[in-house]
């Protein structure tokens, strides 16, 4: 008959195969995610490039002026630079640039960009708004606070205190993502 501690070591040694098996596994699997994400990711801009070309002005931008800042075309921003209904975003790792987020979701993080640039601090929503020359209703608060909300959710932003929002560690500056 086997001892006690034989039969535990036993069981340690077959919990130590299993665990090893499913670390393997699990790196298999991170390995095939990380290029399944930059396959989906290449269908996002093939689809945001037919998009341009199939939209009704045909991708034209004549008559419309090159303004990086709403506020200095004395406007909201035009059309083509609003967000698509239902845009997504991806969740943030290291090397994924600012570019595959829609343009409200760029104009947030560039604000709070700028605000870690100056030490200034996070914003809320409020003062995001108003950054944004957007009256300081309700409805364009909560708005962005649901955009902000969902980048906290992915990872591109913190909210160290509630209603509180900063760039997330690592996130750094337009375009570079990292």
């Amino acid at each position: 008959m086997p001892s006690v501690v034989g039969l535990l070591e036993q069981h340690e040694l077959a919990a130590r195969c299993r665990v090893d098996g499913l670390r393997a596994e699990a790196d298999r699997i991170q390995a095939e995610l990380a290029v399944a994400e930059l396959e989906w990711q290449e269908w996002v801009i093939a689809r945001r490039r037919v998009d341009a070309v199939l939209a009704p002005d045909c991708g034209s931008t004549a008559g419309t002026e090159n303004v990086l800042d709403p506020r200095a075309a004395g406007g909201p921003s035009a059309p083509r630079d609003s967000a698509k209904p239902k845009s997504q975003v991806p969740v943030w790792r290291e090397g994924l640039a600012w570019s595959v987020l829609s343009v409200d979701y760029q104009r947030i993080l560039q604000a709070l960009s700028d605000r870690d640039r100056l030490h200034q601090g996070p914003l809320t929503c409020q003062e995001l708004a108003v950054m944004f020359g957007l009256d300081a209703v309700p409805a364009k608060v909560e708005a962005l606070r649901s955009k902000a909300k969902r980048l906290v959710a992915r990872g591109w932003l913190a909210e160290r205190q509630p209603g509180r929002f900063t760039l997330a560690a690592g996130v750094a500056g337009r375009g570079g993502g990292s």
